[in-house]
């Protein structure tokens, strides 16, 4: 068998998330519907990580194993992409170790959560519009909290299948950007080992509660020792959250 890397994009509206589920589309049944077709044989494909329902994906990874090799896989890219949806595209594939592994050798996951303070029809569907003032410093101050901690079962949809819901968080700050049009927008970036359903959304309700004068520090200290999502703020909406950066060690994504 071979195996082979696939780097790709997405815009989740339409999708239920990466992985496949009953009666929903997803990005996976998508990929795997069309490397089928094109290859001519089942294909099953191993993505890098969850994303939730609505949530989009500028860099995105999977693996997938052939008997044969892929003669050319950038034409290959060019077919997939031709077949695909208009809102998921292929951008390279090539050929890694047997024993790589998209989402088991992902050394850390970055994703960008995206917030307009003005009413902007152009960011209808890639940031979140709140209205109203907020503390930027303070919220920043109680996510610097999340270092100490590792166990984040209060950002955790509740009775998911994992075994752990301990995180390693690597990066963690609110910033200012203006994007092409001269936009502003503030963003929320986090980098982690890895993340729980829910988490990055739960997150950024929590710190605008503490923005908006709703909670202090402490209070957002307990909320995470107490681990009981119910002590947390409600989820911000999946649309302005975009899985920014996934990386791995060199030698997963080459071969030997």
């Amino acid at each position: 068998m071979r195996r082979y890397f696939i780097h790709l994009s997405y815009h989740g509206a339409n999708y239920c998330g990466w992985q496949i589920q009953p009666d929903a589309p997803s990005v996976q049944a998508e990929l795997e519907r069309c490397l089928g077709l094109k290859l001519g044989q089942p294909v099953g494909v191993t993505g890098c990580g969850r994303t939730d329902t609505g949530v989009h994906a500028r860099n995105y990874y999977a693996h997938f194993d052939v008997e044969h090799p892929i003669k050319n896989p950038e034409e290959l890219a060019f077919r997939l992409n031709a077949f695909l949806p208009n809102d998921i595209a292929v951008h390279r594939i090539w050929e890694v170790s047997p024993e790589a592994h998209a989402r088991f050798d992902a050394l850390s996951r970055t994703y960008h959560y995206y917030i307009t303070q003005q009413k902007n029809p152009f960011h209808l569907h890639d940031a979140y519009y709140l209205y109203g003032e907020f503390d930027l410093a303070l919220m920043q101050q109680a996510a610097d909290l999340l270092f100490n901690f590792t166990d984040f079962t209060s950002f955790s949809k509740l009775h998911t299948q994992v075994k752990t819901n301990d995180c390693k968080i690597m990066e963690a700050r609110w910033l200012r950007e203006t994007d092409s049009r001269g936009d502003s927008l503030i963003v929320f970036r986090i980098k982690a080992d890895r993340f729980l359903r829910n988490m990055v959304r739960a997150i950024v309700g929590t710190l605008l509660e503490v923005g908006k004068g709703k909670m202090s520090l402490e209070e957002f200290r307990q909320v995470i020792e107490r681990k009981d999502r119910c002590s947390a703020g409600e989820s911000v909406p999946a649309h302005a959250l975009f899985l920014e950066e996934v990386t791995y060690p060199p030698q997963t994504t080459m071969l030997p």
